[in-house]
């Protein structure tokens, strides 16, 4: 699956899979999530690994409605800028006109059409708000989560009744299907033609109080420059970086592995990456200066075991490597 999630987000599931009983570190391990990826709330976490990572705290908790009770109960604010921003808006129209703008920022995935990724159709006083992700069934976990945290956020800041007069999503009856009416408070459609939630168009000039404009504008500048951020992304150079991660530890990794794992052969990857000003090499060991930083600044693994997660099966070897990318020993960075 294409696409990526914020570290915010895939950050908050882990913790609250957490909360439930799961075993964080075990968790992160099954997904193939490096702990240093979610340092930052702004890195990007590949999607198929934040799918992992749902479908693994689900196995562990033995909890199956799990996607419904995280979108419940995450409100988006917590991991996101993006929440903020909605919740500066004037009014809910506002808020979804932003919320559908920075998108992205929380989770990076072509509608397939072209069209941007949430969408909205008003029929007199009906108004749909849909999402139109693509193969949405393949990880309809994500489908729970958004309904989910759309209604259950809606209800954590107003009192004049349910937000969703029906939520339509297109995968089949889950086994677990009584979970969800409890947090949509409306009656829902399975097997429907869309991933939707029908309310009023009232909805829209519902105010939100209080409100900062000058928040809302430093907000919005913020989510701005991620924006900007994601775009000067180089495409192949990120997805190698991607397929990089959770083989960094194995230390045998290959050019030409990485490039069969794309669909291409060594040559062609080598003139996307040198079209982009970057290389195999380089992008290797930048990976490798960045996430041992990283690792030694989390100050909970020692300098040998850093070595090996990030590729080194000497540490004379990984501390001379150190030393070129920063003029200093491990153990001196970390002092």
């Amino acid at each position: 699956m294409d696409g990526t999630v914020s570290a915010g987000l895939a950050n908050s599931l882990a913790a609250f899979a957490a909360s439930k009983g799961a075993n964080r570190a075990r968790l992160l391990e099954a997904a193939n999530i490096a702990p240093a990826w979610l340092s930052d709330p702004d890195n990007r976490v590949p999607m198929d690994n934040y799918r992992q990572l749902m479908r693994a705290a689900k196995q562990m908790l033995k909890a199956p409605a799990l996607a419904l009770e995280f979108g419940a109960s995450e409100p988006i604010e917590k991991h996101s800028v993006v929440g903020l921003i909605c919740h500066s808006a004037s009014n809910m129209g506002e808020a979804y006109k932003e919320m559908s703008r920075y998108a992205r920022l929380v989770i990076d995935v072509e509608s397939g059409t072209g069209t941007p990724r949430f969408g909205m159709e008003i029929d007199g006083d009906d108004l749909w708000i849909i999402d139109n992700r693509p193969n949405p069934n393949d990880f309809y976990e994500l489908s729970e989560s958004t309904m989910a945290r759309f209604c259950a956020d809606y209800d954590r800041h107003f009192d004049d009744g349910p937000m969703a007069r029906e939520v339509h999503v297109t995968h089949a009856r889950p086994d677990h299907a009584d979970a969800y009416a409890p947090i949509m408070r409306a009656p829902v459609i399975f097997e429907s033609d869309r991933n939707a939630i029908l309310t009023s168009t009232s909805w829209l000039s519902v105010s939100i109080q209080p409100k900062n404009r000058y928040v809302f504008s430093v907000l919005t500048d913020r989510a701005d420059a991620l924006m900007a951020r994601m775009a000067k992304a180089t495409n192949v150079r990120h997805d190698v970086e991607n397929r990089l991660m959770p083989l960094l530890h194995t230390g045998d990794i290959s050019m030409e592995q990485i490039a069969a794992d794309m669909g291409m052969s060594r040559q062609t990857l080598y003139r996307k990456l040198k079209a982009e000003g970057a290389s195999f090499d380089g992008i290797l060991d930048a990976l490798r200066h960045t996430m041992a930083i990283s690792y030694l600044n989390g100050g909970q693994v020692s300098v040998n075991e850093v070595a090996y997660l990030v590729g080194f099966s000497e540490t004379s070897s990984f501390s001379r490597a150190f030393k070129r990318w920063t003029g200093k020993a491990p153990s001196e960075w970390r002092g």
